[in-house]
């Protein structure tokens, strides 16, 4: 258990590292489209000894010969990379379809770096509640994917899907 809150503990995180884009930024832009589609079998396996099995043949095929840089990564964040197996896979899928995710944070940047100074942090906390609110509200349907993470979500941290009476 990690910190408490309100005098409850609170569960440690389950902070997955999914760097794809961190490895495709070896190839060039010709390269990138193909470079994903090899590197896709590596995080897309069921399990995390499968998905050590497809990087070891990523590294043997033609890909990894043309970057063994995005092998080294690979390997050298690999204890942390697998913490994303431990998920199931409608939850994994919308971790590593992360445009929107990606979309979300920069707006909260854009918004946070041109406020600059806050009082305290409660009008932090404000802030980033009211941009969310009008990010989503943005929104025209829903990841195709994102109801059956929600309802994996619900089943693993029950706890923080309790309503509040």
């Amino acid at each position: 258990m990690g910190q408490k809150k309100n005098g409850a503990p609170i569960a440690d995180p389950v902070l997955p590292v999914l760097v794809v884009g961190l490895f495709l930024r070896c190839a060039s832009w010709k390269d990138r489209k193909p470079l994903a589609a090899a590197i896709k079998p590596i995080y897309t396996a069921p399990t995390a000894e499968a998905a050590l099995a497809e990087l070891d043949a990523f590294e043997s095929g033609p890909w990894g010969k043309k970057f063994p840089t995005v092998v080294g990564k690979w390997r050298r964040v690999w204890d942390k990379v697998i913490s994303f197996f431990a998920f199931p896979p409608d939850v994994r899928r919308v971790i590593y379809t992360t445009n929107a995710i990606e979309s979300v944070n920069a707006r909260l940047r854009k918004i946070l770096k041109t406020r600059g100074h806050f009082p305290n942090d409660d009008a932090a906390t404000k802030l980033i509640w009211l941009t969310l609110r009008n990010i989503t509200a943005d929104w025209a349907r829903a990841s195709p994917h994102w109801q059956a993470a929600m309802n994996q979500f619900a089943i693993l941290y029950e706890e923080r899907f309790t309503q509040a009476a």
